[in-house]
């Protein structure tokens, strides 16, 4: 019996992954219904499994239940929107602060350098984000703080589906690199004041790129 248990929990997790992606990459519209029977089908199994990864979703804030409806893809309104990306520019400003206190990680800053070489290679809209998701985590995890990586970590699944649409407009994934490349100079110089503002301009253009496509 345990042996099942475990088998469906994978399965459930490897659904819920499967639909994370069609909802971040845009296949899931916001509002669209997630017809159980489809899932099912496709992964071979009763409805089970794909009920619990509806409802571990809906815990990541990216579905919602809604009586007598069923599970649809969540629409955020605006306040939600600029909320999230409000609350992630006071924790990595907080991270800034820490980072003054407690040094720069070489460690992180090598994975860092990563990133961004992987971040001017790539073309996928998915992928980038995935990978300016990543880099920012290492500013967070530079704080030493687990109370900030752990209020950053619930924004989740949410922020980078903010991003994936932020990154689909124009020229932003270039403008992006430019400004990931001058963050990473200034974290080598530890010009840490010139990080911060830097930073901080950064995250507030995502803010009104973000502002333009909905208004």
């Amino acid at each position: 019996m345990g042996s099942l248990n475990f088998m469906d929990n994978a399965l459930s997790k490897s659904i819920a992954e499967h639909i994370t992606e069609q909802i971040i990459t845009g296949v899931l519209k916001p509002g669209e219904k997630l017809v159980e029977l489809i899932y099912a089908e496709e992964y071979g199994t009763s409805r089970a499994p794909v009920r619990e990864a509806i409802y571990l979703l809906a815990k990541e804030g990216l579905v919602e239940r809604i009586p007598r409806k069923g599970a649809i893809v969540k629409e955020y309104t605006e306040n939600e929107i600029y909320d999230l990306l409000e609350i992630r520019n006071m924790l990595e400003n907080m991270a800034m602060e820490r980072i003054k206190k407690h040094g720069i990680d070489q460690i992180l800053l090598r994975e860092m350098k990563q990133q961004l070489t992987e971040m001017k290679e790539i073309e996928n809209i998915h992928s980038y984000t995935q990978l300016n998701h990543l880099f920012h985590t290492c500013l967070i995890k530079m704080s030493k703080s687990e109370t900030i990586k752990n209020m950053y970590s619930q924004l989740g699944w949410p922020l980078l589906r903010i991003q994936s649409l932020s990154f689909s407009n124009g020229n932003n994934i270039e403008k992006s690199i430019s400004e990931h490349e001058i963050i990473f100079q200034l974290l080598v110089d530890q010009n840490m004041n010139e990080l911060t503002a830097v930073l901080q301009k950064h995250n507030l253009d995502v803010i009104s790129s973000i502002q333009k496509m909905l208004n």
